[in-house]
């Protein structure tokens, strides 16, 4: 991509000194010197209050940024304040497409989580996105910004890539208001290793906050979309009001460690592919390649503060699905908690393999099987766990036919009743008695002590002792 000619505002703006201010003299930077620094948005005319619309310093910021790409690598930090920025043009802040070649390296950074608000307001949502990569970019980083969707349906991130676009990170960063996707993934290959640290996932979305898999290129073969691998979620704050969190028709390879996970809302609607459900980990396609179909949830707090709200939800005919050191029992005390179904598996001959160790779990969980001529495996373990809701001969609800042990082996779980303090119609169980004493030989048998002396004589010189009772 050619660089765009720096007029004597942009040239000042883009070093800083003074916003708008023409430098001349012999102090002048060169032009190379000017691609090389950080670039501030500010310095680049955004206004960052709120009103102002700043696409034009965005787009300008990002246009030197990739001017300035050398042997495929990047060299720029874009830089936004403190602030609320308005965007209303699509792709302002990221516009990965050719001419540009393939780059490495591109790194955005506010100052702080909703310190720095980049509010994307199109005239349209559906369809809009705030950044695009198309094959371009690799190792993208956004730090300590908020992103908020002003218009309704509007989408973050499209990600499209046949082997180059991978290596994305996203630190503490979050997401407010009504999006239709957070980051829509789609392509053939990669689109891979990415990694989310210590955010926060707020607003809805009506279809996923992750969706990988979108085939919008009319893939032939939509599996090659199993490429797409690795993702990282650690310590997040996933307090979302409605829609799904990560929809994974093709790809896998998924862990999420540590967190606090809540739906806090419903779907406003109905819809054909979701009804009213929202779902933390939706994996809604059975046929993959190997390798892909692993997911482990690890260190999680979970509410689920309805009947419409589900965990996971996984119709994957191999593979594997660990839950550690897990919670969901927070709202176990509602009167819809024990009915609550939100975990829900197809399983068929090969799985998946699906294993819960040291968790507290609500409700019951569901098993259906992939065939319904065909009995349920027994592919799921439960290992040291609490059945907040149902005692283990309760726990499972299998849709299907089952024969022999079913699908789920307990091993040294608890039941809720554990909790359950005494009442006057149930009392608690009885105090410990004391061990009784050892039976004694017959009185009649014992030897008799011998008798003291009635008055026993004082000794020579000393008095005689008191009588009986004293004074």
């Amino acid at each position: 991509m050619a660089a765009t000619a720096l007029t004597a505002h942009s040239a000042s703006a883009a070093v800083g000194p003074g916003r708008g201010d023409p430098m001349v003299g012999a102090g002048r930077p060169r032009r190379s010197e000017l691609l090389a620094r950080v670039i501030n948005v500010a310095d680049l005319g955004a206004a960052g209050d709120g009103r102002t619309d700043d696409s034009a310093a965005f787009e300008l910021a990002y246009t030197l940024a990739a001017s300035r790409v050398t042997r495929g690598v990047g060299r720029t930090v874009i830089e936004i304040p403190a602030g609320e920025f308005l965007i209303t043009r699509p792709n302002a802040l990221l516009d990965g497409v050719a001419p540009l070649r393939p780059a490495n390296g591109l790194r955005f950074t506010g100052a702080g989580k909703r310190m720095t608000t980049i509010v994307f307001r199109p005239p349209t949502g559906p369809g809009s996105f705030l950044c695009r990569n198309e094959d371009i970019w690799s190792n993208l980083a956004f730090e300590g910004m908020q992103f908020r969707s002003a218009t309704p349906g509007a989408s973050f991130f499209s990600s499209y890539s046949t082997g180059q676009a991978q290596d994305y990170r996203f630190t503490e960063c979050e997401w407010m208001g009504e999006w239709e996707f957070g980051l829509a993934l789609d392509g053939t290959d990669t689109n891979s290793e990415m990694r989310w640290e210590a955010c926060r996932v707020g607003g809805g979305y009506r279809r996923a906050f992750l969706y990988s898999g979108l085939s919008r290129r009319g893939q032939t073969d939509p599996n090659d979309q199993d490429q797409f691998l690795n993702y990282w979620f650690n310590d997040m704050k996933v307090e979302y009001e409605w829609g799904n969190f990560l929809e994974f028709p093709y790809g896998g390879s998924i862990n999420c460690r540590g967190g606090s996970y809540i739906i806090t809302g419903t779907r406003p609607e109905s819809t054909a592919e979701y009804g009213t459900t929202s779902t933390f980990f939706r994996f809604p396609v059975a046929r993959h390649h190997d390798s892909v179909q692993r997911f482990h949830a690890q260190d999680i707090r979970f509410e689920v503060r309805n009947p419409d709200a589900r965990i996971i939800d996984c119709e994957w005919k191999s593979g594997t699905v660990h839950f550690t050191d897990c919670d969901d029992t927070g709202l176990a005390f509602k009167d819809f908690a024990p009915e609550l179904r939100a975990h829900r598996y197809t399983v068929g001959p090969r799985g998946p393999l699906i294993r819960y160790d040291t968790c507290q779990l609500v409700g019951r969980h569901e098993y259906r099987a992939a065939d319904r001529q065909e009995p349920l495996q027994a592919v799921a373990r439960y290992d040291m766990c609490l059945l907040r809701s149902h005692p283990e001969d309760d726990f499972v609800v299998a849709q299907g036919t089952t024969r022999g042990p079913g699908p789920v082996t307990f091993v040294g779980c608890l039941d809720g009743s554990v909790d359950r303090e005494a009442t006057p119609d149930r009392p608690g169980p009885a105090a410990p008695q004391a061990p009784a004493a050892p039976d004694l030989p017959d009185a009649a048998q014992q030897p008799a002590a011998p008798a003291p002396p009635a008055n026993p004589a004082p000794p020579a010189g000393g008095a005689a002792p008191p009588a009986s009772g004293g004074r």
